[in-house]
């Protein structure tokens, strides 16, 4: 009976997304769009010859007129630095926030989850490599304003947007006048990032977000390296560090890929790592990889290797540790650290029971950090 109740209770995110379909057609582009460009932030002009340098992410890229970034969505317009990425969505979706992953923050709340096409990182492994390995203009999409989609979040009831699915840097300035737009209409706002920002536009931006969720993809530079077209890992975690010191609630996914970082070592420098800077108490998600775009002929991830890399976590001192991509297993689901009791049941995206109540466990009267409907929010 819980779990059919708890399928009964999802009914409504899967109406959300259903009646988002059906919106207006003058909202959907039925070809790829004729992208207008938008002012850009975090540049600088160089004296050679009408270039520009982007300091919106670590990569810094310098661009002579009409070159863009790796990005492939901020470009130099006849010595000015503008953004292709502004009010065109490539995605609007009503997900649970526990998809994005979320599993301390609203748990079963629908969230207007939101994408334009590009991202600053090359990964082999990319699971939305459709959207976010092409740029704004190639692809079918949605013109959307940051007033119209504020109003559509609050249209179907939902109270979180949420930036995701490719990398919201790379529509930092689109982002940024929705958030700060949706805060002063009640709402929260929350994204799920590879964490390559420099300093300076994430500090301006946090202020409005109110939860983030970080892939760190590994924990070598020679990983970020090999899978990343040339990133770094030193960013990524200045990046974690700078979420943690604002106050911005943290969670952090690591996609386990057979042969590649999933050694016990790393995975455990890794943990300790963030014990020590970011304390015990940050969710850690262990999603299971599948194969995609180049890797298609790397196996999925054995359950056995994700059992190992939540054991070590444990070990290392964090406190909620989580398995994704397996719907059903027991590290799906929220224990209270102190005492053991089940929290929080979750199957796949649904919960079937929350006993959290007043952001506590109800048994033994721990707090279990988070962000809680109805509760304040514990740190």
């Amino acid at each position: 009976m819980g779990i059919l109740r708890a399928r009964l209770l999802a009914l409504p995110v899967f109406l959300f997304s259903l009646i988002l379909l059906l919106l207006p057609k003058f909202v959907h582009c039925q070809e790829p769009k004729k992208v207008s460009p938008h002012p850009a932030k975090y540049w600088q002009k160089l004296p050679e010859d009408s270039m520009v340098q982007c300091l919106l992410c670590p990569r810094k890229c310098v661009l002579r007129p009409g070159q863009r970034g790796i990005c492939g969505v901020r470009e130099n317009r006849n010595g000015e630095l503008v953004t292709y990425g502004y009010g065109n969505p490539v995605a609007v979706h009503i997900d649970p926030i526990e998809k994005k992953p979320f599993f301390h923050v609203w748990p079963g709340s629908p969230a207007f989850s939101i994408a334009v096409a590009g991202c600053n990182m090359r990964c082999l492994f990319c699971q939305n490599w459709q959207i976010s390995q092409v740029r704004p203009d190639e692809v079918f999409g949605f013109i959307l304003s940051p007033e119209e989609v504020v109003s559509l979040a609050k249209q179907y009831r939902t109270d979180w947007v949420v930036y995701t699915y490719t990398e919201p840097t790379i529509f930092y300035e689109y982002m940024f006048d929705i958030a700060k737009l949706a805060k002063a209409k009640g709402l929260f706002n929350a994204m799920h990032t590879c964490g390559y920002i420099n300093p300076e536009p994430l500090r301006a931006l946090l202020p409005y977000i109110d939860a983030v969720n970080v892939d760190l993809k590994g924990f070598t530079e020679e990983f970020y390296n090999r899978m990343g077209l040339m990133a770094s890992l030193a960013p990524v975690l200045r990046t974690l560090k700078i979420i943690k010191e604002s106050g911005t609630w943290l969670e952090i996914t690591n996609l386990v890929i057979p042969g590649f970082n999933d050694s016990p070592e790393p995975v455990e420098e890794m943990c300790r790592w963030i014990v020590e800077n970011l304390g015990p108490d940050v969710p850690l998600h262990f999603s299971r990889f599948y194969p995609h775009h180049e890797l298609t002929r790397v196996p999925p991830t054995p359950i056995s290797t994700l059992e190992r890399c939540v054991d070590i976590a444990h070990r290392c001192g964090l406190k909620f540790v989580y398995i994704g991509n397996v719907p059903g297993h027991k590290w799906e689901s929220t224990y209270c650290p102190k005492c053991g009791t089940l929290l929080i049941k979750r199957i796949g995206y649904t919960i079937v029971f929350n006993k959290i109540r007043n952001g506590r466990c109800p048994v033994c009267g721990e707090k279990i950090p988070g962000i809680w409907k109805g509760a304040e929010r514990n740190r």
